[in-house]
C-alpha cells in the first residue's frame, strides 16, 4: 500500500556500505521518475546517476546533512550512502530552475517511494555546494543541480512520533541514537 511506503520512506542518514546500489537500480528509479507529471509538460528535469565509489565520496564531500543535529556527524564514517541521483534543471528547457521546483519535488518523492519498495532508502539533500557538485559531476553548463538524493540500504530505524508538548517539529535522536520525526496530527492539518 502507498501509505506503508510513505511511512517507510523516511530521511535515512546511515547506510550499510556493504550493500551497494548499482547503475541498473538507479536507471530504474530514474525511468520511473521521468514518467511523473510536469508543469506544462515541459519535462525540464535531467538526472545524473552516481554509483562509482570514488565519485559517490566526492559528491558526499559537497553535502551538508541534518542541520538540526549539529553535534552528530551524519552520515557516520563507515555508513555512507552508496549512490546519489543529482536532479538537475535543463535551463535550455526552463530558464529559471525555480520554475521546476514542483517537478523536482514530485520526482524526488517518487524516487524515494520506489527506492523503499525495492528495499533501499535515501535522503533528499538541498544543502549542498551546487557549483562544486556540478564541477565534480562534469555537468554541462545548461544543467543546474537542484537536489541530491542520497541512496543506500539503511542501517538505522527512523520512528514517527507525535509532536511533543513544546510544539516543536524538530527531528531528534535519543540517548540510544534512535531517530525520531514528530508529525502533526490529522486534526492539526485539516481545515474545515
Amino acid at each position: 500500500m502507498i501509505r506503508d511506503l510513505v511511512i517507510e520512506s523516511r530521511s535515512y542518514r546511515s547506510f550499510d556500505e556493504s550493500k551497494r546500489i548499482g547503475k541498473e537500480d538507479l536507471y530504474d528509479l530514474i525511468d520511473t521518475a521521468r514518467l511523473c507529471p510536469s508543469a506544462v509538460n515541459r519535462q525540464p528535469l535531467k538526472y545524473r546517476p552516481v554509483y562509482e565509489p570514488d565519485e559517490v565520496e566526492e559528491v558526499l564531500s559537497h553535502t551538508h546533512w541534518a542541520g538540526l543535529l549539529p553535534d552528530i556527524k551524519l552520515p557516520p564514517d563507515g555508513h555512507h550512502p552508496t549512490a546519489f541521483i543529482a536532479v538537475c534543471c535543463d535551463t535550455s528547457i526552463t530558464k529559471d530552475p525555480a520554475h521546476a521546483e514542483t517537478d523536482c519535488g514530485i520526482a524526488a518523492q517518487t524516487i524515494l517511494l520506489m527506492a523503499a519498495e525495492l528495499g533501499f532508502g535515501g535522503c533528499m539533500i538541498g544543502a549542498f555546494d551546487r557549483e562544486e557538485t556540478a564541477v565534480c559531476l562534469r555537468l554541462p553548463k545548461k544543467l543546474s543541480p537542484m537536489l541530491l538524493i542520497a541512496l543506500g540500504v539503511p542501517d538505522e530505524t527512523v520512528f514517527l512520533c507525535e509532536i511533543p508538548e513544546s510544539g516543536s517539529t524538530d527531528y531528534f535522536r535519543d540517548k540510544a541514537n534512535l531517530h525520531f520525526v514528530p508529525k502533526r496530527s490529522l486534526e492539526d492539518v485539516i481545515v474545515e
